[in-house]
């Protein structure tokens, strides 16, 4: 088999591979506002936020464990392809944790704005 006929399938089964188990993106959840919400919508938006990050964790594992089947799937790949994928599913990973590392310092700071209101 030459080698575009092997990038060819490699490429059939990546497609074939990530839609048959696409991970779900969680979606963001929205942050209260600080400065006016009450006791309860900080509460609900604390409940919210760990809700997210707990789906996040699961999209995380979800894309590293897509991507272990995917590998499988398609067996031997030549080390540039392997190499490629694994930049690609390191992106999706560090940009989903950079995510929840801003949705957090987001929920904190308004969790500040609301304590400081509190106190005064």
């Amino acid at each position: 088999m030459n080698t575009t006929v092997k990038i060819s399938i490699a490429a059939s089964l990546i497609f074939f591979a990530q839609s048959a188990l696409a991970c779900d993106y969680p979606k963001r959840v929205l942050i209260p506002n600080g400065s006016a919400a009450t006791k309860d919508e900080m509460l609900e938006g604390q409940k919210g936020v760990k809700q997210y990050i707990a789906e996040m964790q699961t999209y995380l594992e979800c894309i590293v464990d897509e991507e272990k089947a995917a590998l499988d799937a398609m067996g031997d790949l030549q080390p540039e392809i392997e190499q490629e994928r694994e930049d690609m599913v390191d992106k999706k990973y560090n940009a989903a944790v950079d995510e929840m590392e801003r949705l957090a310092a987001q929920f904190n700071a308004e969790r500040q704005a609301y304590m400081a209101r509190d106190q005064d």
